[in-house]
């Protein structure tokens, strides 16, 4: 009796724990935007989707072109299916390895956005049908040409992929294969889409003809470059070299104002042989736009290098820590 009273208790504090740290996530305001931006990116790759994948019949290296080579197969052969049924489905199951080979967070929200974007289909289907867009006589798809279609739809789900891999989640499907592909052979994420793409991609054998295979492999590896470019774009960050008399001032600003850390070098003049302090610091656009600002309002005389960098390891805090002064 003791022992169930025991084992009761035990687990109803794990319970209470779990219950709290659940309360205290949906209390976050990290929480709330990233599902704001979850939800309103899911509806604009459902968008891309609907208006240019599905009338076309391209198969673009996705779970999305995949569902559509199930669902032609499946009408041929008398059982029609809906394409976002089928989507729900594959989605699914990859949602299982998401979770188990990728890890926790990763898979909760990629099964938030993964099983929103059969619903979101037909809701755009409910909003605006694409056959509205069909208006001259023999046009089979909203734009009237497959590299059309295929740009809009590369275009607009590449962003929307990218979105989602800077909060750690993912459109789903191909995205959950293109994760797996990405942490365990250690390729980038557009060279990850592009390899798991293009073995979905070969599917459209089945329903359609060559040339039609071939554009949805060319739109598969256009997609890779798109998705690594916005990436690249979102990630971006200004490698600033700073070489001054007054680098005491800027070290200051840096740190103070910015909230930023720095890096301090000595260096020698290979012209004058003069000894100084080269300052090395990581920011991003806005803030490398404060520190020339302080630099020109100061009169601070400096010779100032700065690059892009697209991707950054360790101790980086995408935000700003608070300001702390005396």
């Amino acid at each position: 009796m003791h022992f169930r009273l025991v084992r009761t208790t035990f687990a109803s504090n794990i319970f209470t724990k779990k219950m709290n740290k659940v309360l205290e996530i949906l209390k976050s305001k990290k929480f709330w935007t990233e599902w704001l931006v979850m939800t309103v990116g899911m509806f604009i790759a459902a968008a891309a989707v609907y208006y240019f994948l599905v009338p076309s019949k391209l198969v673009v290296g996705s779970i999305s072109g995949l569902s559509i080579v199930i669902a032609g197969v499946m009408e041929a052969a008398g059982i029609p299916v809906k394409v976002s049924i089928i989507v729900l489905i594959i989605n699914a199951v990859l949602l299982l390895l998401a979770w188990l080979l990728i890890g926790k967070e990763f898979g909760a929200k990629t099964f938030y956005t993964a099983l929103i974007l059969g619903p979101m289909m037909d809701a755009w289907e409910a909003i605006y049908p694409y056959t509205k867009f069909l208006t001259e006589p023999g046009q089979t798809s909203v734009m009237n040409d497959p590299w059309f279609d295929l740009l809009c739809f590369v275009l607009v789900l590449s962003a929307s992929q990218a979105i989602m891999f800077r909060i750690n989640a993912s459109t789903g499907g191909l995205d959950i294969l293109a994760k797996i592909v990405n942490k365990y052979f250690h390729f980038e994420i557009g060279t990850s889409v592009t390899i798991a793409g293009a073995i979905i991609c070969l599917t459209a054998f089945a329903i359609n003809p060559f040339q039609m295979v071939i554009i949805g492999l060319i739109g598969t590896w256009i997609n890779g470059i798109a998705v690594d470019y916005f990436t690249a774009s979102l990630n971006k960050r200004k490698r600033v070299c700073i070489i001054t008399s007054d680098y005491e001032r800027v070290r200051k600003f840096i740190i103070e104002d910015i909230c930023r850390g720095c890096s301090l070098y000595d260096v020698t003049g290979g012209y004058s042989g003069e000894r100084g302090v080269e300052i090395q610091t990581l920011l991003t656009q806005n803030e490398f736009s404060d520190l020339m600002k302080f630099m020109r309002d100061n009169k601070i005389t400096a010779f100032i290098t700065a690059g892009n960098v697209s991707e950054v390891y360790g101790t980086w805090h995408p935000h700003k820590k608070l300001k702390v002064r005396n």
